[in-house]
């Protein structure tokens, strides 16, 4: 025999179910605003902020007037002219001090373009379109070398150290080619103490030693490369979208030839052998 129920219990049990209709309700509302912000994508924005580096020669560098120039800065504005990014709406900014994923992740840039090596590493926190281009260290002397020809040339010559950067330990310890390394603040340095005969080499990643081959006369590039640089075009981790939007754009950068003349402009005279055909990409993650 069933008991019938009090009306107390009929309103609870009416109360209960509402409240129960409410949180669903809720739940549905939030939950999409929680994934649109999640799935964010530079494909949807009409303004764009990309960090550049601001002292590399023919990648991202001040000219005279102050303004920032080079291969990575072209390679920005062109991605983000085919995002449906007008110039007026693109702002190119040095990094500085700042940390590139966090940047990318408080939404303080939007791209990254800054000779950033695709590793795993990296992509645990950043997602990596690209290569826009596929670096490799090379050796930078002077035009009248003639004892360097590769990296095991190296041996008892004096190589350029540059504070923060492990590219001469490449030489000497990974291939353990007895260089000697002399110490310099940036590579700009270096390609000074090469010109002025202070040092017999700089080695580091081949557009780098471009960039400093076209500003430095007397200097050139050996194009003896031994390792493989994927250089990325960073993005806010997750945007999957947006990685594939750029990597489309990329492709057809390489393919209509706009990348063989960005190239060129700014290494055309380093003495390097320019790439012409597409990277082969890593893949979104």
């Amino acid at each position: 025999m069933r008991t019938a129920r009090s009306p107390l219990t009929r309103v609870t049990t009416v109360a209960l179910a509402g409240l129960a209709v409410m949180l669903l309700l809720v739940a549905v509302t939030v939950a999409p605003l929680v994934y649109a912000d999640e799935s964010e994508s530079i494909t949807g924005r009409d303004e764009l902020v990309v960090g550049v580096d601001d002292g590399l020669p023919g990648l991202s560098a001040r000219a005279g007037d102050g303004d920032l120039e080079g291969f990575e800065v072209d390679v920005a504005t062109y991605v983000a002219g085919l995002l449906d990014v007008a110039p007026a709406d693109l702002t190119v900014r040095p990094l500085g001090s700042l940390d590139p994923a966090g940047a990318l992740a408080a939404g303080t840039i939007d791209m990254l373009v800054a000779a950033s090596p695709i590793t795993a590493e990296r992509t645990e926190q950043i997602t990596f379109a690209g290569p826009y281009y596929l670096a490799h260290q090379d050796i930078l002397v002077r035009q009248d070398e003639r004892s360097i020809g590769g990296v095991r040339d190296l041996r008892g010559k004096r190589l350029c150290r540059v504070s923060g950067s492990d590219s001469w330990r490449q030489v000497t310890e990974e291939r353990e080619v007895a260089a000697t390394p002399v110490p310099a603040s940036s590579y700009g340095d270096c390609a000074r103490a090469l010109a002025d005969g202070r040092v017999d080499a700089v080695s580091t990643d081949d557009l780098v030693l471009a960039g400093l081959a076209a500003a430095t006369p007397g200097t050139t590039v050996v194009n003896a490369p031994f390792t493989d640089i994927g250089y990325g075009i960073g993005l806010r981790k997750g945007d999957l979208e947006g990685c594939r939007a750029v990597n489309e754009i990329l492709t057809g950068m390489y393919q209509n030839g706009a990348a063989t003349t960005m190239l060129n402009q700014w290494f055309g005279t380093s003495g390097l052998e320019l790439p012409t055909t597409v990277p082969q990409f890593e893949g979104c993650a």
